[in-house]
């Protein structure tokens, strides 16, 4: 068992977070963005950053070379549409995109937006690490939270659309 810290301060011991999240014994901190067939997306329960999604398989596995056929398609389909939804609803001009294969979790992709207020940080994938270190230390209040769960809830509402 792991312990993770979630953005809301709570600590869960679980085997493996991806496992908890899209089987959905454990729901994220502001609701599932979007499923299919063979991901889930969500924001990312550690980090409160507007529009920060984490794409998941469902499927335990860690790298792009175990997918199927049906689940490569399902990637980059769903992957397309949450970033073009990300522009279209939240205005975010740039993502950073982070894949690793070396984790515990099932293949996960880490859809990182940037912020004006980000680049105080540098403008290099050096910066994405204290970024990410300040929203959780630093940004993590209720209001911000609810602005999130505003996002969610639009980026939501667009991708139905589409």
């Amino acid at each position: 068992m792991r312990k993770i810290i979630l953005s809301n301060g709570q600590t869960v011991e679980v085997e493996c977070l991806s496992c908890a999240l899209t089987s959905g014994v454990m729901e994220p901190d502001a609701q599932v963005i979007t499923e299919t067939e063979y991901f889930h997306a969500h924001q990312d329960v550690a980090y409160p950053i507007k529009g920060l999604v984490i794409l998941a398989s469902k499927r335990h596995f860690t790298s792009f070379d175990e997918m199927t056929e049906e689940e490569k398609m399902d990637y980059i389909t769903v992957l397309t549409k949450i970033r073009k939804a990300q522009r279209n609803v939240l205005g975010i001009e740039y993502v950073y995109y982070f894949y690793n294969e070396d984790t515990t979790h099932h293949f996960h992709t880490w859809m990182v937006p940037r912020y004006e207020w980000m680049y105080q940080f540098g403008r290099s994938i050096e910066s994405v690490r204290p970024v990410l270190l300040h929203a959780r230390n630093e940004m993590n209040t209720k209001e911000h939270n609810e602005e999130i769960r505003e996002a969610i809830q639009k980026l939501r509402k667009e991708l139905t659309k589409m």
